[in-house]
C-alpha cells in the first residue's frame, strides 16, 4: 500500500524529529502521540476516513476546527485539554510545511488558530486529615494492600507527579541518611526530594518484603503490577480512586473528585501553610519558575484570612452610640438642608 504524505510526515515527526532533533522526553512524545490517536479516531468515526487514507490535504483548518469541537462536545474535554491538543496540532503543522512546501498556506491557517480563553484554574487540595484518611484505607494484611499504602504515602510525601511515580526504579530510593527519592520530571530533569522518616521505614519494609534490595534489582520498577511491569498512570489513578471512595464512604465531607495531582497540590499547600519558602517549594515540586509555584500562595485563603485578622484594628466597645447624640443628629440632618 502506498504511504500518504500525512502518514510519512507523522511517522518521521514522532519517531525522528521529536526525539532526535528536539530531544524531547518519552513522556512528552507520548502526549503528542495521544493527540494523534484522537485525530485518527475522529477521522474514522465522524468523517468515515480511514487512517491510512488521510492526506495533508485532508488535514486542513476545517478538519482541525471540527476535531476541536468534537473534543469538547462529544468527549467532554475541558478548554485546557482542547488548547493542549491544539498546541500539538500546530507544532505538527509547522513541521509538515517544512517537509511539504505546498502545505505552507494551510499550515499557516492552522498556526493562526487561537487558543480559547479559560478561567483561571482553582487548586484542589485536601487537608492533612483527609490525606491521612485515604492512606489508612489499604488492607495492610495483604501484599498489594501494603504496596498501595507505600505508594500513596510516597506520592504525598514527595509531591511527585504521577508519571514520576510510575517511572521510579529501585535505585532511585536512598534509605540511608539523608534519605531521598530521585524524581525525573519534565525535560528529563532529575531532582532529589527528602523523605520523612515514617516514609523511609515503610519503604525499607516494602523493599525487603519484595526482595528488591539485591544489586540486580536496582533497575526493577519500584511499584509494579501483577505482571511485574511498572504501574501506568491509569493504574495509579485507579488505586487512588479506590481508596478515596472507601474514605468518602466514611467521611461524606470529602470532595467529589480525586486525581493523583490533588495529592501533589495538597503537599504543596501544607508546606506553604507550615511557612516553607516558595523558592524551596518550587525546587521541591520541580517547577522551572517560582511564578508557577505562586498559584499556591494565591489559593491559600486561610493564610490570607489570618494575616488580615492580625492587622485588623480593634474598635473599643465602650464608645458612645452616636445615634443617641441629639445635637449631632440635628447637625447631620441640617448639613445638606435646603436654603
Amino acid at each position: 500500500m502506498r504511504t500518504t504524505d500525512f502518514a510519512h510526515c507523522l511517522s518521521t515527526y514522532l519517531m525522528v524529529y521529536l526525539p532526535g532533533q528536539l530531544g524531547l522526553s518519552k513522556n512528552t512524545i507520548m502526549s503528542y502521540r495521544d493527540t494523534f490517536k484522537l485525530v485518527l479516531l475522529f477521522a474514522e468515526q465522524r468523517l468515515h476516513l480511514r487512517p491510512e487514507k488521510i492526506t495533508l490535504a485532508d488535514f486542513n483548518i476545517d478538519f482541525i476546527t471540527a476535531f476541536l469541537s468534537w473534543l469538547e462536545r462529544e468527549r467532554g474535554c475541558c478548554v485546557a485539554t482542547r488548547n493542549q491538543r491544539l498546541a500539538a496540532l500546530r507544532a505538527f503543522a509547522q513541521y509538515a510545511r517544512s517537509q511539504c512546501p505546498a502545505y505552507l498556506l494551510e499550515s499557516q491557517k492552522i498556526m493562526d488558530t487561537r487558543r480559547k480563553k479559560s478561567p483561571a484554574p482553582t487548586i484542589a487540595y485536601l487537608s492533612p486529615d483527609d490525606v491521612a484518611s485515604i492512606i489508612e484505607q489499604p488492607d495492610t494484611t495483604t501484599k498489594y494492600g501494603r504496596r498501595d499504602m507505600v505508594l500513596l504515602s510516597l506520592m504525598y510525601d514527595s509531591g511527585a507527579r504521577v508519571q514520576e511515580i510510575c517511572d521510579l526504579r529501585v535505585r532511585d530510593i536512598r534509605l540511608h541518611k539523608p534519605p531521598t527519592v530521585a524524581l525525573t520530571g519534565k525535560g528529563n530533569k532529575t531532582r532529589y526530594v527528602p523523605l520523612m522518616n515514617s516514609t523511609v521505614d515503610i519503604l525499607a519494609e516494602y523493599l525487603l518484603e519484595n526482595q528488591l534490595l539485591s544489586p540486580e534489582k536496582m533497575d526493577h520498577p519500584l511499584f509494579y503490577n501483577h505482571q511485574r511491569g511498572k504501574l501506568t498512570r491509569a493504574g495509579v489513578a485507579y488505586i487512588l480512586k479506590k481508596y478515596f471512595n472507601a474514605a468518602k464512604a466514611l467521611n461524606p465531607a470529602l470532595p467529589t473528585r480525586i486525581s493523583p495531582h490533588v495529592l501533589r497540590h495538597s503537599k504543596a499547600m501544607h508546606m506553604l501553610k507550615a511557612g516553607t519558602n516558595l523558592v524551596f517549594i518550587r525546587d521541591f515540586l520541580g517547577h522551572t519558575h517560582v511564578k508557577t509555584t505562586e498559584i499556591y500562595a494565591r489559593a491559600d485563603t486561610d493564610t490570607k484570612r489570618e494575616a488580615i485578622e492580625r492587622t485588623q484594628i480593634k474598635v473599643e466597645t465602650d464608645l458612645p452610640q452616636w445615634t443617641e447624640d441629639k445635637s449631632l443628629m440635628a447637625m447631620l440632618t441640617n448639613l445638606c438642608g435646603r436654603d
